[in-house]
């Protein structure tokens, strides 16, 4: 198996990637809560009703434990916790703090579970022996602009200026995806 890519091309004035092309993953699909259990079916003895039971008990259980302040680690995926994203500037000295005004929101944070391999490498136990492939369709149109058109991408190219524009990239909701920029 492989990740698809797609390529996109940095758009954002004033980048030092400004113009370079990048691989972009492509999402061909969701697989949810119901197809996976459908999946593990096939794969074991376990009727798809009691995977259905197990999960969703698992959801209700973890956010019980990461409300009470609990890292939640699921050996051989990672582990979860929550995070607190705070105001910009923060409070001058810890008397003048209140969570009222310093807290702005929460969010969950997830740590994928890592391995040491036979050669002291680490790597993420999701993504040990996954490979990438260019999706045969690739988005982005190769030939010159005429005259008073655009810059040659097709409009399912990512812009960088606040996520991808079509519905199968992976970067909904703004963030960058080049190397260096954003982090």
């Amino acid at each position: 198996m492989a990740v698809l890519y797609r390529l996109s091309q940095n758009k954002m004035e004033g980048s030092k990637a400004y113009g370079k092309w990048y691989a972009q993953a492509v999402m061909t699909g969701v697989v949810d809560t119901n197809a996976l259990a459908t999946i593990m079916q096939r794969n074991c003895t376990v009727k798809k009703a009691d995977i259905l039971a197990v999960i969703t008990e698992l959801i209700e259980t973890m956010q019980d434990q990461l409300q009470d302040s609990k890292r939640v680690k699921l050996d051989g995926f990672g582990s979860f916790k929550i995070g607190i994203e705070n105001e910009k500037g923060g409070a001058l000295t810890a008397a003048e703090f209140s969570a009222s005004k310093n807290v702005k929101g929460l969010h969950v944070l997830f740590l994928p579970e890592v391995k040491t391999d036979s050669t002291g490498m680490r790597q993420k136990t999701f993504i040990t022996g996954c490979s990438v492939q260019e999706a045969p369709k690739n988005l982005v149109d190769t030939t010159k602009p005429k005259d008073g058109e655009g810059s040659g991408t097709s409009t399912g190219d990512n812009t960088q200026s606040g996520g991808s524009t079509d519905t199968g990239g992976d970067n909904q909701g703004g963030g960058s995806t080049i190397p260096g920029e954003g982090d």
